[in-house]
């Protein structure tokens, strides 16, 4: 056992209050990871066409900027990997130290480049290239912030306690809408000569506050205890890979709505209401700023009645409810007015928020500890470089080849959900028959 554990264990009150502590800090470190994600998919739907791929149709241009978005999440698994490996090998909290700080430099850096009239083909290729630096920091952050809660928190508030990592995504979107919701207050021509920087630059002084909190975190139990028995394996990511395929892509499978909704309902809603609805920049900036604020209040109370219920179930129904969602999303947002897309947007995040609180605890609960942070990386990311980096693509190629014709659109969504569904009711099938001996930890 660690030091940091000891020194827990032998502390009055020390070890109660470290789930607090632990809660916090994978809160709040995702909240900023995510800020630092979600500022770049902003800027991506807002400025990044015009200021780093301005050649051309307008069309191909949004498309290139939306590309380099996706970038970041085929970075994700590489990510996974990673820091699966360190943290299945040396400890959680490592893993996500690393990850805070490659962040946050990769996001300050951002906002300091030279556009494409500045230096031409070099400053996209270099946002690319910090993109990339983002994604593999993202692709090890969640499932270490997942299980820096999970495995702290009590027995039977196991998804209760992996929802606070959950949380730092609406929280960070939040920020990031705040952020740019400030600096689209400015006229379009200082908003592209300068004021698109602010928010990069602001991730530096998050990252030291992530860092200040997170410091006072020990190593969690069930790492501490695989350590100590000696159960933790050389080369974690490859044993997951080899040992169970199957399990892996089920796990991905229920992940894919949780992932495609949030960039359904934001990143690509942006290019939607902006460019085929003429909708304001400043009025679906707000109105995601409330739905988000929704998910961040419901997403607790979701994950605390599926550890009453069973998570399983819960999970499996807030899926199910969300393959009916789109067909009332869009048609809401097609009307154009701020209510109407508000509207939309609070009926999607209702059920989409309260699935995304829980389906952390659920995917960590098939895994043993030696190789969970690999195997929930592995899944989760492998599922976003194709879910979330994939999704506002095919929302902007559907509105372009269907304009006017929301319809598509929700088959899409709901194609998703439908997908999600099948993988949960199989890894429920696939627990009850015990064909899943290690799915006890945070059941």
């Amino acid at each position: 056992m660690d030091t940091a554990t000891q020194r827990t264990s032998q502390t009055p009150g020390g070890g109660r209050r470290q789930p607090m502590r632990a809660a916090l800090g994978a809160f709040v470190g995702t909240a900023i990871e995510w800020y630092d994600f979600y500022i770049f998919a902003t800027a991506a739907s807002l400025v990044f066409a015009t200021l780093f791929f301005p050649q051309g149709d307008p069309f191909l241009a949004t498309l290139s900027a939306l590309g380099t978005f996706a970038v970041g999440f085929f970075a994700r698994p590489v990510g996974a990997v990673i820091f699966g490996s360190i943290g299945d090998r040396l400890g959680r909290k490592r893993g996500l130290v690393i990850t805070l700080l490659m962040m946050g430099g990769s996001t300050f850096a951002i906002g300091l480049l030279p556009t494409y009239e500045s230096i031409g083909l070099v400053a996209p290729l270099m946002l690319v290239l910090l993109r990339i630096f983002q994604g593999i920091a993202v692709g090890g952050e969640w499932g270490g912030a997942v299980l820096l809660a999970g495995e702290h928190g009590d027995a039977k508030r196991k998804t209760f306690s992996a929802s606070f990592a959950q949380l730092g995504s609406p929280a960070g979107m939040i920020l990031s809408i705040l952020a740019f919701r400030a600096v689209s207050s400015l006229d379009t021509a200082q908003l592209m000569a300068w004021g698109w920087r602010l928010p990069f630059l602001a991730s530096a002084l998050l990252m030291i506050v992530g860092m200040l909190i997170r410091h006072g975190v020990d190593e969690t139990p069930d790492f501490a205890r695989a350590s100590s028995r000696a159960r933790l394996q050389r080369a974690p990511a490859l044993e997951v890979v080899r040992s169970m395929p199957r399990l892996l892509l089920l796990v991905a499978g229920a992940n894919a709505i949780g992932i495609a909704a949030v960039y359904f309902l934001v990143v690509f809603m942006i290019t939607y209401t902006t460019h085929y609805l003429s909708v304001p920049r400043t009025v679906i900036l707000d109105c995601l700023f409330w739905s988000t604020v929704l998910q961040l209040c419901i997403q607790p109370i979701g994950a605390w009645i599926a550890d009453k219920v069973g998570v399983g179930r819960f999970v499996l129904t807030m899926s199910c409810a969300t393959i009916v969602t789109p067909f009332l999303l869009y048609p809401l947002v097609n009307v154009g007015t701020p209510g109407a897309i508000l509207a939309g947007l609070c009926i999607a995040t209702l059920f989409g928020g309260c699935f995304y609180a829980a389906i952390a605890g659920f995917s960590a609960s098939f895994f043993p500890p030696e190789v969970r942070y690999s195997a929930i990386s592995i899944a989760y990311q492998g599922c976003g470089a194709i879910a979330g980096g994939l999704t506002p693509l095919l929302g902007t190629v559907l509105a372009e080849r269907f304009p006017g014709n929301w319809v598509p659109l929700a088959l899409a969504y709901a194609g998703i959900a439908t997908l999600s569904s099948v993988c949960i009711a199989l890894l429920i099938r696939r627990s009850a028959s015990a064909t899943a001996p290690a799915a006890q930890a945070l059941a």
